[in-house]
């Protein structure tokens, strides 16, 4: 297995690419965390904060597809960096004002939000031509799925360090100057320089003409709306339980299911149509999700929290190459990037409605929503096979991707099946 991770990584720019895009997400993946610690340092509500951080997820799903769009027409060096520039500048902005005028702290957070930089859509773009091979490309998505499990669990727990060092204010500064340096680190590589998107199809739609595509979507939604539940519904089980540090054990133990079953999935080759592989393994994930509702002691929970966790990295990573399938010529990285935005709004969905469920039902109905939310992404993903079954374009091979700037040919590689 781990042979298999260590020849991507020893590819030419591999390392580096991956390396710089975690560290350049690092502000997007700390944010929440990071604006409620400030707000509540500078004397803010809890209402406050979670407003602010509400702001700045939304700005992010707005700015994703977007610059994703302005990558594929101009380039990632054009794009990247100074979206990653301004969107510090955003953070700064907050730390700098603080909640003095709140109609300044709110637009700080939207424009940090709004240019938060498309680093996760743009090195989906990139491994083709990085890694060459479609077995190496699949594995990277599975890794790329696995790295980005470490970053939302390394990345919080560093905002917490900093603040306990310095304070929020210097937190949101540091993590924000990091993230400029992972861009920076990324466009300046050969690869993300020289990458050119496809020639495109002018449209107004954009990715969003291909109905492969707005199915894949649609199914996504529901897997962001459930892991959004199980957010809220572990701290209602936490508080149920009079610990805490519950809610800890809870959800490291969802992201070490996470970490393994997206190890074990990239670390092996697999026939047979993405598309039907992804109802599979989406399907398994409702059923992880269902046990959770049973709520058991705390040691029983924690181990069901992990089986969880199990599908979920091999569900995304199975995603990327679904969205490499359907995305219209030309619109790769916007096609990332509308994966991106639809997976946040949809666990931002299941936050504000595990909390009502919470009030009405008690904890064990809060965990229902999570399995409702795997259920109906199951169930998108079975009445638009149909649609899945029709690729947008034929993938063509790894060597003539996107990067190919005689664009002899279309981006994406060759399956060997068409779903």
């Amino acid at each position: 297995m781990a042979t298999g991770y260590l020849d991507i990584l020893r590819a030419r720019h591999a390392a580096r690419l991956l390396a710089g895009t975690l560290v350049g997400r690092l502000p997007n993946g700390t944010a929440h965390i990071a604006i409620v610690l400030f707000v509540r340092a500078e004397g803010g509500s809890y209402t406050l904060a979670g407003a602010l951080a509400a702001a700045y997820g939304l700005a992010t799903a707005v700015g994703q597809p977007l610059l994703g769009r302005a990558v594929d027409l101009h380039g990632q060096p054009r794009v990247q960096l100074p979206a990653a520039v301004v969107s510090a500048l955003g953070m700064a902005g907050l730390a700098l004002v603080g909640l003095g005028s709140l109609p300044a702290a709110c637009a700080a957070v939207v424009v940090a939000g709004l240019f938060t930089p498309p680093l996760e859509g743009g090195l989906r773009a990139l491994w083709p031509t990085v890694l060459g091979r479609e077995d190496r490309v699949h594995r990277a998505y599975a890794m790329d799925a696995v790295a980005q499990e470490v970053m939302f669990t390394v990345g919080p727990l560093l905002v917490t360090v900093l603040v306990s060092l310095w304070s929020p204010a210097a937190a949101l500064l540091v993590i924000n100057a990091l993230g400029v340096l992972g861009a920076l680190s990324v466009v300046l590589s050969e690869p993300s320089r020289t990458w050119r998107s496809a020639p495109r199809e002018a449209h107004w739609l954009g990715a969003l003409r291909s109905s492969g595509l707005l199915a894949l979507l649609g199914a996504f939604f529901f897997v962001g709306l459930a892991l959004g539940s199980i957010t809220v519904a572990a701290v209602a089980y936490a508080d149920d339980h009079g610990r805490e540090s519950v809610y800890g054990w809870l959800m490291a133990a969802l992201g070490l299911g996470a970490l393994i079953g997206g190890a074990v999935y990239g670390a092996r080759q697999w026939a047979g149509p993405p598309e039907r592989r992804l109802r599979i393994i989406v399907g398994l994930l409702a059923l992880g999700y269902l046990p959770l509702t049973l709520t058991p002691g705390v040691p029983a929970m924690t181990l069901l929290a992990a089986l969880a966790g199990v599908f979920l990295a091999p569900a995304i990573a199975c995603s990327f190459i679904v969205v490499d399938r359907h995305a219209p010529r030309g619109t790769v990285t916007e096609a990332f990037s509308w994966l991106v935005t639809t997976f946040g709004v949809g666990a931002a969905a299941g936050t504000a409605v595990a909390g009502p469920a919470v009030e009405l039902g008690g904890t064990a109905w809060s965990f229902a929503v999570a399995g409702a939310g795997g259920v109906a992404a199951s169930l998108v993903l079975l009445a638009t096979r149909g649609v899945l079954a029709a690729p947008g374009r034929t993938p063509a091979v790894v060597a003539g991707s996107e990067n190919d700037r005689n664009g002899a040919a279309e981006p994406g590689f060759s399956s060997g099946h068409k779903a």
